[in-house]
């Protein structure tokens, strides 16, 4: 299902990834003491600008700051609107 969102400038629209439920030696974490996720894939690119070029791409798995974006929900998925400049790393 496409996401009618379009970014403006140098924006990106990012959908978290699952924060995960069990740690790697099985004990399940309760929601109240689950992180936020910092890891997420790219659903639309804004244009850029003059200045900025867009170094991002659709599809692309990127890692952001915890405070990063603002968070939005569109037809009961969870996304996030950033800055290009939040994102940290692509993956």
């Amino acid at each position: 299902m496409a996401v009618h969102i379009k970014p403006l400038g140098s924006r990106v629209l990012v959908e978290p990834h699952a924060a995960e439920v069990k740690t790697a030696s099985g004990i399940i974490i309760p929601d109240s003491a689950k992180e936020k996720p910092q890891r997420g894939t790219v659903v639309a690119v804004g244009p850029g600008t003059k200045d900025i070029e867009m170094e991002v791409k659709e599809g692309d798995v990127v890692l952001y700051g915890k405070y990063a974006g603002t968070e939005l929900a569109v037809d009961g998925k969870d996304y996030l609107m950033m800055s290009q400049s939040d994102i940290l790393a692509i993956v």
